[in-house]
C-alpha cells in the first residue's frame, strides 16, 4: 500500500529543500515529523506539510494504520521559475531567477512491502 501527496508552486528552492527531504527519507512517519519540527530550515515546513498529506491519504482512501507506515520516496523537484529584472550600470539589467518546487512524498506500508518482495525472490529460485 502507497500513498502519495504532491506540493506545487512552494517559493524554496529546490536545492535547499533536497537538504532537509535527505533527513527524512526512509524514516518512520512519526520520527520525520519530528525532524521536520525541530528543523530550523524553511523546507521543513512545507515537506511536514506534505508528510500529514500523505499519511492523512494513506489512512482516509487507503485504511493504513499510521504506526506502520515509513517515507518510501520524497523528491524536490524544479517547478516554474519566476522571472524578474534588476537594473544595473550602463543601462543594462540582470535577470534574477526566483526559483519554485515541486515536492512529492510517498509513505509506505513496510510489512506489505517486505512481503512482495520475498514472493518475487521465491518466484525468481523457482524459475531457475
Amino acid at each position: 500500500m502507497q500513498a502519495t501527496a504532491i506540493l506545487k508552486y512552494i517559493r524554496l528552492s529546490p536545492q535547499k529543500g533536497r537538504l532537509v527531504a535527505d533527513q527524512i527519507r526512509g524514516l518512520p512517519v512519526a520520527q520525520a515529523l519530528e525532524v521536520l519540527k525541530f528543523s530550523a530550515k524553511k523546507a521543513a515546513g512545507p515537506l511536514r506539510k506534505a508528510v500529514e498529506s500523505a499519511i492523512a491519504n494513506a489512512e482516509h482512501n487507503e485504511g493504513a494504520d499510521v504506526d506502520e507506515l515509513r517515507i518510501a520516496s520524497v523528491y524536490v523537484d524544479d517547478g516554474p521559475m519566476i522571472k524578474r529584472w534588476r537594473a544595473r550600470a550602463k543601462g543594462r539589467v540582470a535577470r534574477i531567477k526566483k526559483r519554485t518546487s515541486r515536492i512529492t512524498v510517498t509513505v509506505s506500508d513496510v510489512e506489505k512491502a517486505s512481503s512482495k518482495k520475498t514472493e518475487t525472490e521465491k518466484d525468481k529460485q523457482e524459475d531457475k
